[in-house]
């Protein structure tokens, strides 16, 4: 059975109404927790919500922005069936409390003063909204979005969006994709868009963020215009496993039982071994380590953090993409060394 995170008990501040189907939730931060819950554009919160007795966690990404919101929030549009999304939108109040695990994600810009092309579908917006306000106010280059709805009525930030527009006219482009009245957005249609605005733009960065069809096509389309793979930024988010779903302890080929793992956490250094077919997360969290994860299943990336010695063998991963494994980022959940000395570094 799953451990429970380290979650945090939060305040709801304001519960704002976007569109018929998503609301937007801040959440008061108290004094002591300023630290924990600094972020970055495009990050997320994972929500632990009641359900049936139980509890789900469900990761949102975050559509406030450092510097610029004085409290975070995240935005959540309806699923049909989804368990957390519809009680969000229908329970949360404010002045409720909430347990929300410290922002996480690598879903973000290294450097704001660069050409943004961004790919949005839906309530995909969130992240996105965030690094491009970033980037418009602390960067230099230009930024371009490209934002697929249903119609008009789905459209959430619209307003916003055209605020923003009129503030950086000579630095921001906002293309709306209407399915209502041009269809869904294709891999040909996103082609030709990425083709025009790549050839105006100095040094690109693309992040994308959507339903997994929209981002397959906006991928392959970004392919084909030329952006090399590095550049291209993929945030696939899956509903996460409940707290009581079995972990997978399948036996791992080449595992050595007793490796030494060696972990940078916080600015503190610990050193400890793993056990037959143990993780590297389970080791430290038996030995009373308060290393962040969430699902532990391979399906966030709130446990991820830097492979700088040894080998270790994944058993899932459905968060780090090409780009995040040749850096050597690994998730802590699902990492079984498979070699005598293991170091590992998390994330500041």
């Amino acid at each position: 059975m799953s451990q429970v995170p380290n979650y945090h008990s939060l305040s709801v501040a304001s519960v704002i109404s976007e569109t018929d189907d998503a609301k937007s939730i801040s959440f008061e931060i108290p004094p002591e927790l300023a630290a924990t819950f600094a972020y970055k554009p495009g990050q997320f919160l994972t929500l632990r919500i009641p359900h049936n007795g139980k509890y789900i966690p469900r990761c949102y990404s975050m559509s406030s922005t450092p510097g610029q919101d004085p409290r975070p929030r995240v935005t959540v549009k309806r699923v049909d069936g989804g368990r957390g999304s519809n009680w969000v939108c229908d329970n949360l109040k404010k002045g409720d409390t909430l347990e929300v695990l410290a922002p996480a994600g690598l879903f973000t810009p290294k450097d704001l003063n660069r050409d943004f092309l961004l790919f949005a579908g839906g309530s995909g917006i969130t992240p996105v909204y965030s690094i491009a306000r970033a980037a418009l106010k602390n960067g230099s280059g230009k930024v371009t979005l490209f934002y697929a709805n249903r119609d008009w009525a789905s459209v959430i930030f619209l307003e916003k969006l055209q605020e923003l527009s009129m503030e950086y006219m000579e630095r921001l482009t906002v293309i709306h994709w209407l399915d209502s009245e041009k269809g869904f957005a294709n891999k040909g249609s996103m082609t030709v868009f990425a083709n025009e605005q790549l050839q105006q733009m100095q040094h690109p960065e693309a992040f994308i963020c959507g339903p997994a069809a929209f981002m397959d096509a906006a991928e392959a389309a970004l392919h084909d215009a030329g952006l090399p793979p590095d550049e291209v930024h993929v945030e696939r988010f899956v509903s996460l496993p409940d707290e009581d779903a079995p972990l997978d302890h399948s036996p791992v080929e080449g595992a050595v039982y007793g490796a030494q793992v060696e972990i940078s956490l916080y600015g503190e250094t610990y050193k400890i071994e793993c056990n037959e077919n143990e993780t590297i997360l389970e080791a430290a969290l038996r030995n009373k380590i308060q290393a962040p994860f969430s699902c532990q299943a391979g399906m966030c990336s709130a446990c991820m953090c830097k492979l700088e010695e040894g080998t270790v063998h994944m058993r899932h991963n459905e968060a780090l993409d090409a780009r995040d494994l040749a850096r050597g980022m690994i998730l802590s959940c699902q990492s079984v060394p498979t070699a005598t000395q293991v170091k590992v570094r998390y994330p500041d």
